[in-house]
């Protein structure tokens, strides 16, 4: 059984503790896993140091668009646009290159032909989740979180976890979500090795 960690790092939804994206980095780094990170451009562009010390980590990367605005919100000239400053910010600020690995905003036009043709067009490949355990969401607590990984992911042959890089209760669950992934056998992998082998 395989899961993926991903992380979607990213300017706040509600305001949060400071150094969560360093102790989510610890805990990765303390249990020797590698995870993957949707770096959003502006959020690259305020947090320059963050975002090389995810990348120096050696952990994978992958575009979580400009301005994390809805994409099928967005004309083919705006979506471009956006798809593309995010990542030119990306190569400048970290050197590491994000194709093909985008995932878009709060999943909106994942399941569309038209915007997944766009991405394409640019050399990227959107990648979605099959957990949600809503740590974006206010009130929620560090308990909820992980109840909202572990349950599912064992039920599952692979998945992949959506977790944000901002939110205070991400970090305080993240130790023990480690801990289940372990204790249940899980192999926690990168996306790409997750997707490479699906084909």
């Amino acid at each position: 059984m395989r899961v993926a960690l991903t992380f979607d790092t990213e300017h706040p939804g509600h305001p949060t503790g400071p150094g969560v994206e360093g102790r989510i980095l610890d805990t990765l780094a303390d249990a020797g896993l590698r995870a993957t990170f949707f770096l959003q451009g502006r959020w690259v562009r305020a947090y320059p140091e963050a975002a090389r010390r995810i990348a120096a980590a050696g952990h994978l990367i992958g575009n979580h668009s400009h301005h994390h605005a809805p994409m099928d919100s967005l004309t083919e000239e705006g979506f471009r646009r956006d798809v593309e400053r995010a990542d030119e910010t990306i190569r400048a600020v970290t050197g590491v290159d994000p194709k093909p690995w985008f995932r878009c905003p709060y999943g909106l036009g994942a399941d569309d032909p038209l915007l997944l043709g766009r991405l394409a067009e640019l050399g990227y490949r959107n990648v979605g989740w099959d957990v949600d355990p809503e740590d974006w969401a206010e009130g929620r607590s560090a308990d909820e979180v992980v109840s909202g990984v572990l349950e599912r992911v064992r039920v599952l042959e692979e998945s992949i976890v959506l977790l944000h890089g901002w939110p205070a209760v991400t970090a305080d669950a993240l130790p023990r979500i480690v801990a289940g992934l372990d204790e249940s056998g899980m192999d926690v992998v990168d996306v790409h090795e997750l997707l490479i082998s699906r084909r």
